[in-house]
């Protein structure tokens, strides 16, 4: 299972860096064209808002997903089976539109 594992981490870290790396490379260049205050202000206030709908987002579908998983072992099922597959995708589907409830009520 490792063989499997390993490459694909790999994979996620060298393109996590490389958007991490692009993302300071371009505030970086907006920073020193001499943009305007309200620019670079705008630009870091909308990379802390979309964090932050990020950590939301994530927690919502995992929280559905955690009592999606709850509910497959409440009922003794131990077999994959297409009901448990759709219970699944249910609670995801469950936590995104929790998200987007969340969302336009912080707004």
């Amino acid at each position: 299972m490792f063989d499997i594992l390993i490459p694909i981490a790999l994979f996620s870290c060298i393109a996590y860096s490389i958007k991490t790396v692009v993302d300071a490379y371009t505030r970086r260049r907006i920073i020193e064209s001499r943009g305007s205050d309200e620019l670079v202000r705008s630009v870091l206030e909308g990379e802390a808002t979309r964090r932050r709908l990020a950590s939301l987002h994530w927690g919502s579908v995992l929280v559905a997903l955690a009592i999606g998983f709850g509910l497959v072992e409440w009922t003794g099922l131990d077999r994959v089976t297409p009901g448990i597959i759709a219970l699944l995708l249910g609670a995801t589907g469950l936590g995104n539109l929790a998200f987007y409830l969340l969302e336009r009520r912080l707004k």
